[in-house]
């Protein structure tokens, strides 16, 4: 897998020219190697992942897919590798390298011209909106760990205990399953404050006749899962139950119509016009959904703004919400596979209105 995509950016090099990859995510994504520092150098002879003293032992037993060098001194390594192999232009990630970074780097690199193109990080990014078997197995992994944290949590959300307990209840629960992490912070929000799309959990006392909504995700093999569900502790009111209808029928409705070609905002206001026509106008400020993968949010989503055309191999939310200020929200999010039938939904959890 990660030689595949080595390979592929080399392709693209043109003779006399390098691609120099220092971002965590794709670091990753090239090397299958977590680490906080390290760079990736592609030439159209060779790929050479430096790296320092800290990690070098594993990195040199574990990466395949490029040479390991230790590094010392990034740019005049760097520039040592462009020389022998007559690289004449530098190609950086322009979503990662800061104008001062960019800066010390032309200084210290002056036999090069570095280019501040961001045609590297648009091919990036076309790479990953389509997960191959393997990526797609991990994200599946980390999926049936999100669903079986959901079920174990059902059995202890209680009144009395906090949002803090419950979260960090959830969050052991599933690194005890093997998770190597979680996708994100997450948020555990009830009563009033699940009218908060991204609060964050609180020492507030879960109390009869809230919802709960719960957003979280697993990590395996370095890919993120992402699932919200609401729940009802008790009793739910019927202004409460009309909401979580019509957000449930909102993402069924819009994952109806997910498959290859379909346009991204279109999707988006599938979900929309069912919320705005029940009276709900405003009450959804956020995207329909977004791309999973090495990151919980890539590209591209569903938003009113996004043009983009689905791809077969692409894994994306959908999560509706309506909030109810000062009052309470709904939000329910599924992930599915884009195929060109349709989706094939990842999500295994139950997503009918539950009352505990």
């Amino acid at each position: 897998m990660f030689k595949e995509r080595v390979e592929r950016i080399q392709s693209a090099l043109e003779p006399g020219q390098a691609f120099l990859v220092t971002g965590d995510t794709h670091r990753f994504y090239f090397t299958g190697f977590h680490s906080s520092a390290g760079s990736v150098l592609f030439t159209p002879g060779e790929t050479v992942f430096l790296i320092d003293f800290r990690y070098y032992e594993r990195a040199a037993a574990t990466v395949t897919g490029c040479r390991v060098q230790l590094c010392k001194r990034l740019f005049a390594e760097v520039g040592e590798i462009c020389a022998a192999h007559g690289v004449k232009e530098l190609f950086i990630e322009a979503d990662v390298i800061s104008v001062n970074r960019l800066a010390a780097m032309r200084a210290a690199l002056p036999d090069l011209t570095v280019s501040d193109s961001d045609r590297f990080d648009r091919m990036i990014e076309e790479m990953r909106t389509v997960k191959n078997e393997k990526e797609l197995s991990l994200i599946r992994e980390a999926q049936r760990m999100t669903d079986e944290t959901f079920t174990y949590i059902l059995n202890h959300i209680a009144p009395g205990r906090s949002e803090r307990e419950i979260m960090l209840d959830m969050e052991f629960f599933m690194r005890r399953m093997g998770s190597e992490g979680v996708s994100f912070d997450f948020i555990v929000v009830s009563g009033k404050n699940s009218s908060l799309p991204h609060g964050e959990p609180t020492d507030k006392l879960v109390e009869v006749g809230d919802f709960v909504t719960m957003d979280f995700g697993a990590v395996v093999g370095g890919y993120h899962s992402d699932m919200t569900r609401t729940v009802a502790v008790g009793s739910a009111t019927d202004e409460m139950r009309l909401v979580y209808d019509t957000v449930l029928k909102a993402q069924r409705e819009s994952e109806k119509a997910v498959r290859a070609g379909a346009v991204c905002q279109d999707i988006d206001k599938i979900a929309r016009d069912i919320i705005n026509a029940a009276g709900y106008e405003g009450c959804f400020g956020h995207g329909l959904g977004h791309s999973v993968g090495v990151e919980i949010h890539e590209s591209p989503a569903f938003s009113p703004n996004c043009a983009t055309v689905l791809r077969p191999g692409t894994v994306m939310t959908i999560e509706p919400g309506i909030y109810l200020e000062n009052k309470f929200g709904v939000r329910i999010e599924d992930m599915v596979y884009v195929t060109d039938e349709g989706s094939i939904n990842l999500t295994a959890s139950p997503k009918n209105l539950i009352i505990l």
